[in-house]
């Protein structure tokens, strides 16, 4: 090739590196080449003697899988043997993978998003919009009990100084989480606890930390991506195990170790983000809800104390919504939730209550967006929170929801013709919230479970600070265990 220009330029590569000028960097290729040859695998075409041709990768091509001196392409003449090995190959699916099984309604499509922005709605429009809001949450309980608790588990990690402000306020919920678990006699032995968007898998950990000593304990981490700096290194290695898979086409009947246990299942999750949760939801008390009809005898049921009745309904209203017949081998639900402006009607478990209330996707689709307003003004602090350094993906998920929920267009003053205050606008986003809570609610009220919303940390900790728990109704629970 030609000699680089300009004196000050090198006219020879450094020994043992790739003879190739990259001419926009006014430097030779750092890279080091296999030994007897000039240049390396990515400029390998450039070799004079070397008449093989190089081809990107078909199946991604700027991956970088083959070596540390081959970044995106391969030899044409080794490429069916590359496609056998590629990161990027289409791997077989695992036996509990069954295609969209919890997605909901088949053939409903969310409506495009410039059809669903508010800031293109007319004053009129907003107007009515906010009416049916208020009369569809119309003798919703809008107060929610606080039950901010703690757990032993975490003390000391609690009082740890090496923990910093993010560290410790994740230590805080997670530590409220367990406290709320064990509230509702849910820590314990002979039991399956699977875990939704696990990440880190965290709540699982200290989950495990709390139940030291208990036996057949066995924990299912479902994460669709994979994850770094994960914390399964202090499990016991013979009962965790990671479902790598979306929860949307997560079959939990097919997974070996609730097929042969027949243990209970408590599904549990911090910050399950937006449809997440419906999915969670619909494939714990729908899909894993035929199990005992199709797998042989039901799970032996967990008693509790009783003590969630005590929130959105009192125990008279909430035991007359439970009108499922056959109970469920879930034993229990604790979520906290998070990001409502990601759920997808498609995938919302609460249709039914929207159309009893005379709403459809329409209104859900802007009631989503409208959920943002319930942080509105707090957008000093969200921008410190993204900023921050942030070292794993717990510490991020929150940084991201104050990303979302503040750099939106919902979040402008502008466009609302100066219909609403700021506090106008945040007492109706928390609206906004509830009533897509309450569907969740009532989705699982009718189908057997003691389902409640409470607040399980501060403000201060999290803005994200409801938790939806769910135990069978207690006229179900078998008389063994009642």
């Amino acid at each position: 090739m030609a000699a680089p220009r300009g004196a000050a330029v090198a006219v020879a590569p450094p020994p043992g590196r790739c003879a190739y000028f990259v001419e926009r960097k006014r430097r030779f290729c750092k890279m080091v080449p296999a030994r007897g040859r000039r240049f390396c695998g990515e400029h390998g075409g450039h070799e004079e003697e070397d008449t093989r041709k190089r081809i990107p990768c078909p199946l991604d091509p700027k991956h970088t899988y083959l070596s540390i001196s081959d970044f995106s392409t391969v030899y044409e003449d080794q490429l069916q043997k590359h496609l056998k090995k590629c990161n990027s190959r289409e791997k077989p699916k695992p036996v509990y993978f069954a295609q969209d099984i919890n997605a909901g309604l088949k053939g409903a499509t969310e409506l495009p998003e410039e059809q669903i922005s508010i800031s293109t709605l007319s004053k009129e429009e907003l107007e009515n919009l906010i009416r049916k809001l208020r009369k569809a949450s119309n003798g919703i309980k809008s107060v929610l009990k606080d039950q901010i608790l703690s757990h032993q588990a975490l003390e000391e990690a609690l009082n740890d100084p090496k923990n910093g402000d993010a560290a410790f306020k994740h230590l805080k919920q997670q530590a409220s989480l367990l406290g709320n678990m064990e509230r509702l006699n849910l820590l314990g032995p002979g039991r399956c606890f699977v875990e939704f968007g696990a990440g880190r898998g965290k709540l699982s950990h200290w989950v495990d930390i709390a139940l030291q000593g208990a036996e057949n304990v066995h924990f299912l981490l479902v994460e669709r991506e994979t994850t770094r700096f994960k914390v399964d290194g202090k499990h016991r290695k013979n009962s965790f195990e990671r479902l790598q898979v979306d929860i949307q086409h997560l079959y939990l009947n097919k997974v070996p170790v609730l097929v042969q246990s027949k243990l209970p299942v408590i599904g549990i999750g911090k910050h399950v983000c937006g449809a997440a949760t419906d999915l969670a939801l619909r494939c714990l008390v729908e899909t894993y809800a035929n199990f005992s009809d199709k797998e042989g005898p039901a799970p032996k049921r967990v008693k509790t104390d009783g003590t969630s009745l005590t929130s959105n309904n009192s125990p008279d209203e909430t035991r007359s919504k439970c009108v499922t017949e056959n109970p469920s081998p879930v034993t229990g639900i604790v979520i906290a939730l998070c990001c409502h402006h990601r759920c997808d009607w498609k995938h919302y478990v609460g249709q039914e209550f929207f159309t009893t209330a005379g709403l459809g996707p329409v209104e859900f689709n802007y009631f989503k967006r409208m959920t943002s307003w319930a942080t509105c003004g707090m957008r000093e602090a969200a921008t410190k929170a993204s900023t921050t350094s942030i070292k794993d993906k717990e510490q991020s998920s929150e940084a991201e929801v104050f990303d979302q929920e503040h750099g939106s267009d919902e979040c402008n003053l502008h466009g609302l013709q100066g219909l609403l205050t700021t506090e106008e606008r945040k007492q109706i986003g928390r609206l906004c919230k509830l009533l897509i809570d309450h569907g969740r609610i009532e989705y699982l009220q009718h189908r057997g479970y003691e389902a409640l919303l409470q607040h399980y940390t501060d403000l201060s900790i999290s803005l994200e600070n409801v938790l939806l728990t769910a135990v069978p109704c207690q006229s179900l629970l078998s008389p063994a265990t009642a």
